[in-house]
């Protein structure tokens, strides 16, 4: 049910929808939430069962273009649909302490994959609520496979019902919805053969299944009670890319997507920005370097700075020789720049932790502090914050950072096309 809370225009007025009214359903299926109203009010027709504010209900047969709107919002009565999973690699179980508590919730929403990239397993989603993403065609969504052995599913997931994903894979695909896929690696369940197996059960359904993420999994120090699991290598991850490669020439086109990370840990080059596509998982950490890297080589050019300038640009310890060969480029182009990378340790998360967006203000204050006889400027990368604001994973803002520096400069980086006008500018 849904609850009008502002209603604009003519088509409300027409018919007779005000704040109070309640929507009850839609061509006779339930109205559960704004995703049935998004899609209805993209039709030029449709049926509404409403229930008025003196409690009496009708039926309007709304017509109407397709371009124009209802013009409706609603009261937020929305419940995050939460994991019914024990994962043994989940991020959350490996938190730790103090934090703010939406980082403790574990969202297995569809509809928010649907609006907002979130990857959900579909352990949760009944044969009902598979039948209205099929309905209101929810695509295209993105789905934490894992394995498509259905036993080792289960396993992995600490779910008896995760093995329905196959099944829950076609019937998406017949009907034309679009999935992106990722499997987080655990070394030796769902890698080797099994990502093989994986990948080619995964095709089958191609291109409906748009493609695979294959991710390593994040380990934190805060894993006491919980399975072992061994960290990648250079051997191990050199081995996950040689089966993305073989399998994707076996496709003939570039279905298995393999994390940055990868490519870092078994020191080997970066694939150029055209082997992704349209960057459909660049929010998996797929693909972001090299595009990263692409757009603020580009943004580069000839300058001279009126006095000198020596800069910090803080980074995670993964991305330390990107970001380092950037800073070169960067001093050579401009006059009196001095850039440089400064690698940042995860302490709160642990060392095993090299990625940049899981940076907390607190590391990133401790290692300034230790260097700041080296800088004028520090640049901090936005991947850092909280999105739409400046806010660290633990709630450090910027403001207090700039106080703990006493007086330098900070400047927040928002896009690699800025890069080198964050160096130069601030």
């Amino acid at each position: 049910m849904l609850e009008i809370i502002s209603a604009h225009g003519g088509l409300a007025k027409k018919y007779k929808l005000k704040k109070g009214v309640k929507i009850l359903s839609f061509d006779n299926a339930e109205a559960e939430d704004a995703l049935d109203y998004i899609f209805y009010d993209g039709k030029e027709e449709f049926s509404m069962l409403v229930r008025d504010r003196d409690g009496s209900e009708r039926e309007i047969n709304i017509k109407k273009a397709e371009y124009e709107s209802l013009s409706l919002t609603f009261k937020d009565n929305e419940k995050i649909r939460t994991c019914r999973n024990r994962c043994i690699f989940c991020f959350v179980d490996q938190m730790g302490k103090g934090m703010r508590e939406s980082l403790y919730v574990k969202d297995d929403d569809y509809t928010m994959s649907f609006m907002c990239g979130n990857f959900v397993t579909l352990t949760n989603v009944s044969d009902k609520e598979l039948d209205r993403i099929i309905r209101l065609h929810l695509s295209p969504l993105y789905v934490s496979v894992h394995t498509m052995d259905e036993n080792l599913r289960c396993e992995l997931t600490g779910n008896r019902f995760a093995g329905k994903i196959t099944r829950q894979l076609k019937m998406l695909a017949e009907a034309k919805i679009t999935v992106h896929c990722q499997a987080v690696i655990v070394p030796e369940k769902n890698d080797g053969k099994n990502l093989e197996y994986t990948a080619r059960k995964l095709f089958e359904m191609y291109p409906y299944v748009a493609d695979l993420a294959v991710v390593p999994t994040g380990l934190t120090k805060f894993r006491d009670g919980l399975p072992y699991i061994s960290d990648i290598t250079a051997e191990s991850a050199g081995e996950i890319l040689d089966i993305c490669d073989r399998l994707n020439a076996e496709f003939g086109v570039n279905f298995i997507l393999p994390a940055d990370e990868y490519f870092i840990r078994s020191g080997r080059e970066f694939k150029p920005v055209e082997f992704y596509g349209d960057f459909s998982q660049i929010e998996n950490g797929i693909g972001m370097t090299s595009k990263f890297i692409f757009e603020a080589s580009e943004g580069i050019y000839k300058t001279v700075l009126k006095k000198k300038k020596r800069v910090a640009v803080v980074t995670g310890v993964s991305a330390f020789a990107t970001i380092e060969k950037l800073c070169k480029l960067a001093n050579l182009s401009a006059v009196n720049l001095e850039a440089f990378a400064l690698p940042v340790e995860n302490e709160f998360f642990g060392r095993t932790v090299t990625c940049t967006g899981l940076l907390t203000g607190g590391d990133i204050a401790s290692a300034l502090e230790k260097n700041s006889d080296k800088f004028d400027c520090a640049v901090i990368p936005s991947n850092t914050l909280r999105e739409f604001e400046d806010v660290f994973l633990d709630d450090m803002t910027v403001k207090q950072l700039k106080r703990r520096l006493k007086g330098k400069k900070i400047t927040i980086n928002r896009s690699s096309e800025n890069f080198f006008k964050s160096l130069i500018k601030g």
